[in-house]
């Protein structure tokens, strides 16, 4: 199930889906560097899933802005909640690369069948985060999708 739901005057992405894993083994695929950048498609720099850690991904480059997202692990519940700020951008960008401030939560529960993962991407704002809320709706569908892909390879 992908999801859009307004709030505050933002905007978030939700994806929910259960896979037939384990908590250990999605948690494992979650926060692992390397399994990381499969699922992503972007290398994560510095990543620890311990609170306060800073960490990157390096993105295609757009006007002032280098493509660096930073990020900091704001939440580590092993088997339970993975949250992590996500900023980048530039305020003399509109479109791709304008300035964006969210944040990223992945939420795992037991499932009657495996593991539920609800992703939800939140602080879109709009008009200004448009570009970014409609491309990367599209991509976390994908992106969740591949975790369960690479949950049954650790599996």
């Amino acid at each position: 199930m992908n999801d859009v739901a307004t709030m505050a005057g933002s905007q978030q992405i939700l994806v929910d889906e259960v896979f037939p894993h384990t908590l250990d083994v999605v948690w494992k695929t979650l926060t692992t560097p390397e399994l990381m950048a499969r699922w992503l498609h972007m290398e994560p720099v510095g990543f620890s899933p311990t609170v306060g850690t800073r960490f990157t991904y390096q993105t295609t480059p757009a006007g002032p802005w280098d493509g660096v997202i930073h990020c900091q692990v704001l939440d580590a519940t092993p088997n339970q909640r993975l949250a992590y700020s996500w900023k980048g951008g530039h305020e003399d960008n509109v479109g791709y690369g304008s300035r964006l401030d969210t944040v990223v939560t992945f939420v795992l529960s037991a499932a009657e069948t495996g593991t539920r993962v609800r992703l939800s991407h939140a602080g879109f704002v709009l008009p200004r985060n448009e570009t970014a809320f409609e491309n990367m709706s599209k991509g976390w569908t994908k992106v969740v999708a591949s975790i369960g892909a690479l949950a049954a390879e650790q599996g």
